[in-house]
C-alpha cells in the first residue's frame, strides 16, 4: 500500500477545459467540476474525456483540495458520449483506434478511484451512459428527485460492460439489480436508486472537506484495495493504515481538541 504521505503535494493548478468548468472554493477547499453543455444535457466529447482524466490524475498531488463535487449544468447531470461528436466517428474507426478510445474512457474511472479526495456526484435529471459511470465511480452520490440514471450501452448496440460497470455496479446495488440495468438499459428512478443503495443520504460536501484529509485518503485507498483481499490481509492492511494515521498531526489535533472540549480543525497532515 502506497501512503499518500509519500506523494509530493502542491496547490492545484488551474485547469483549462472545453466542456466543463473547475472551480475551487478556497475557504471550504472543495473543488466543483461542472459539466457545462446544458443545451445538449452535458454530453462528453473525446477532449472532455481526456481532460477529466488529466484533472483527476493531477488531484493526486493537490494540497489545497479536500473534496470534489461533480455536477451538471442546466438541470441534467450528463447524457453520456455525444452522439455526433463521439458515436458517429467511432463507427468509422479501426480496431486499434477503438481500443485506444475505450481504454481512455476507462482511465477516467481509474483516475477518479485513485485520486485521494472523496468525490461527491450531485445527480439531477439525465444521468446516462458514461455520465452514469462518472456518478458510479464517485465515492458518494446525491440524487435529486428528477434523477434518471441509465447504463444504456445496450441500447446503442454495445455491451453493458463499459468503463468498469460490471465490477462497480454489482458491488454498489447487488448482482441481480445490476444485471437488470445492464441488460435492459432502462432508467433507474431516484427512488429506486435510494432504495438500492446507488444514492446516499444527503451529506453536505463541506462536512467532508472539514474532516481529516489524510485519513479520508486512507479510507478511500482501502475501500478500493480490499475487494481483492481476504479478511486476514484486509485487517492487516487496515492495521498498517491506521498506525500511519496515528502518526499524523491531525490525530494529535483531534485528541487535543477533545481534551479542550473544542472542535478539531484538521489541516491534512
Amino acid at each position: 500500500m502506497t501512503s499518500p504521505a509519500m506523494r509530493p503535494m502542491k496547490p492545484f493548478r488551474d485547469h483549462r477545459a472545453i466542456h466543463f468548468r473547475f472551480q475551487l472554493d478556497a475557504d471550504a477547499q472543495v473543488g466543483t467540476i461542472t459539466l457545462d453543455r446544458p443545451g445538449k444535457k452535458n454530453p462528453l466529447t473525446f477532449d472532455s474525456y481526456s481532460e477529466l482524466r488529466d484533472l483527476f490524475r493531477d488531484l493526486v498531488f493537490a494540497s489545497d483540495v479536500k473534496a470534489i463535487v461533480v455536477r451538471g449544468a442546466g438541470g441534467n447531470f450528463c447524457s453520456g458520449g455525444d452522439v455526433h461528436e463521439i458515436i458517429g466517428p467511432l463507427t468509422r474507426m479501426s480496431m486499434p483506434e477503438l481500443l485506444a478510445f475505450t481504454r481512455m474512457t476507462g482511465d477516467v474511472v481509474k483516475a477518479m478511484r485513485h485520486c485521494p479526495q472523496p468525490i461527491v456526484a450531485a445527480v439531477d435529471g439525465v444521468c446516462a451512459g458514461a455520465g452514469a459511470m462518472i456518478a458510479l465511480a464517485s465515492d458518494l452520490r446525491l440524487g435529486a428527485p428528477s434523477a434518471r440514471t441509465a447504463f444504456l450501452f445496450v441500447r446503442v448496440g454495445l455491451a453493458g460492460c463499459d468503463m468498469g460497470a460490471c465490477t462497480l455496479l454489482p458491488r454498489t446495488i447487488g448482482q441481480g439489480r445490476a444485471a437488470e440495468l445492464l441488460y435492459t438499459g432502462r432508467a433507474m428512478t431516484a427512488d429506486e436508486g435510494l432504495a438500492w443503495g446507488f444514492f446516499n443520504r444527503v451529506v453536505a460536501e463541506e462536512a467532508l472537506a472539514a474532516g481529516p484529509t489524510f485519513a479520508h485518503s486512507m479510507t478511500k485507498t482501502l475501500l478500493h484495495q480490499e475487494w481483492a483481499m481476504d479478511l486476514d490481509a484486509a485487517i492487516e492492511a487496515e492495521a498498517q493504515a491506521q498506525a500511519i494515521c496515528m502518526q499524523t498531526a491531525d490525530f494529535r489535533r483531534a485528541y487535543d481538541a477533545f481534551v479542550a472540549k473544542t472542535k478539531p480543525r484538521f489541516e491534512g497532515n
